[in-house]
């Protein structure tokens, strides 16, 4: 296998992973959820390095994704309850066949003018996380005269886990001026369309390749012979390997919801990781820098990256700025800014889940936050920036000294000229 030369910049830092990622996933069948897992349930997290001798935090630049949600779409119900149905029907199901209809429809009844909305699960992992931003940057947070400048797309599950933070912060610091946007005008950095920048550029976006792993992955035969009692029938009337990914869909999504309904049990551990890397390429495909699309999917957020420049460079009196929406920008943010494995190049998809795991970037309510840090007054110091990913520490594609700060200034100028260039290419387009 080769890997690019982006991956060889970050292995200076990037930590290597001590488990494979079938072993996480045995032990914690949720992480295979992908962009479904509960922020709740992730990996663990560890304490934070203590802040810098004579320096002090003082502004945080985010971006965070809503939390748990039900499903967006429909079909992503009613097509598997369609399926089965119709074989029950026809008394094609097994016991356990009807008792997984069972829980779909039970599942499903709960979506009812309810797709796409956020969910208790979801609103209470912001409330964590406000609650653990303050714990983490009293300083920030708990400050005189704080202000803080909270932004989110204008969909409504990103709004309502905007709310549900900036609560938390202001239940911790009742004199806080907080200023909260939704607005169509935000939209251009705070929800960039993600696959224009490749199309453009004349790039392939990866969709054969998606397609060609998705069915390399899908082993459905023996599902279906728990589900059905007749493999003729399944045959001709049922397309068993989009039915077992329709089903693991929903499973993986059960973790949205305060509920007992499960459908994971349907799924052998081989199956869950198998099903896991199907979704782990399928995303890095679509967003991560891969050498299909000439490693420009990242890009997707540029404005997004421009405008956390451009507000650093320019705050004064906001001691943090919030900006709320999908995962669709926090996934290619981490690419593009490189944190930990998030950036690295891998040629052979087969081996992908060595170097880059998808649930160890965008579960639910998944977040990236820049720490600043100033030298205490009479000190002087550069200003360094330290990165959390999912509140842990990450590593940046520039060296330091002093991990995991880094100077600011160096890491400002590492992205201009990453910004530059990527402009200049696609100016010769």
């Amino acid at each position: 296998m080769a890997i690019g030369c982006a991956m060889a910049a970050q292995a200076q830092h990037a930590p290597v992973f001590e488990t494979s990622a079938k072993e996480e996933i045995t032990a914690n069948r949720y992480l295979s959820g992908s962009n479904y897992l509960d922020y709740d349930r992730q990996l663990s997290t560890k304490p934070l390095t203590p802040c810098p001798k004579n320096y002090e935090p003082y502004y945080m630049s985010h971006y965070g994704r809503h939390g748990s949600r039900w499903l967006i779409s429909d079909g992503n119900y009613s097509r598997p309850i369609a399926t089965l149905k119709q074989a029950k029907e026809q008394g094609k199901l097994t016991p356990l066949g009807e008792k997984t209809l069972e829980t779909l429809e039970a599942i499903y009844k709960t979506s009812t003018k309810r797709l796409g909305d956020l969910t208790t699960v979801g609103e209470r992992q912001h409330h964590g996380i406000g609650k653990r931003m303050v714990q983490n940057f009293p300083e920030i947070f708990k400050s005189k005269d704080l202000k803080i400048d909270a932004r989110s797309t204008t969909v409504n599950r990103c709004i309502l886990s905007m709310i549900a933070e900036c609560e938390e912060l202001a239940a911790a610091n009742p004199t806080a001026q907080i200023h909260n946007d939704v607005s169509e005008s935000l939209q251009f950095y705070l929800n960039q369309p993600w696959d224009g920048i490749v199309k453009e550029m004349g790039r392939n976006t990866g969709d054969k390749e998606d397609l060609e792993y998705t069915l390399k992955y899908t082993h459905p035969e023996r599902l279906m012979k728990e589900l059905f009692n007749d493999q003729t029938y399944v045959y001709n009337n049922v397309g068993a390997g989009t039915l077992m990914r329709q089903l693991f869909h929903v499973a993986c999504n059960m973790q949205s919801h305060d509920t007992d309904l499960e459908l994971y049990s349907l799924f052998t551990e081989d199956e869950i990781y198998d099903m896991w890397r199907q979704k782990n390429i399928g995303w890095y495909l679509d967003y991560g820098a891969s050498p299909v699309s000439g490693g420009k999917m990242p890009f997707s957020q540029l404005n997004l990256l421009k405008n956390i420049i451009e507000t650093t460079d320019t705050v004064t009196q906001t001691q943090a700025t919030l900006r709320f929406g999908h995962e669709v920008c926090v996934m290619p943010l981490a690419c593009l800014l490189e944190l930990d494995n998030c950036g690295m190049v891998v040629d052979n998809l087969d081996e992908l889940d060595k170097y880059w795991r998808n649930y160890r970037i965008f579960p639910m309510g998944c977040n990236i936050q820049l720490i600043f840090y100033r030298p205490k007054k009479g000190k002087t110091g550069d200003i360094l920036v330290k990165a959390l990913l999912n509140e842990r520490e990450a590593y940046l594609p520039i060296t330091t000294d002093q991990w995991p700060y880094y100077k600011w200034q160096d890491l400002r100028q590492y992205y201009l000229d990453k910004i530059a260039a990527f402009e200049r290419e696609s100016a010769k387009k």
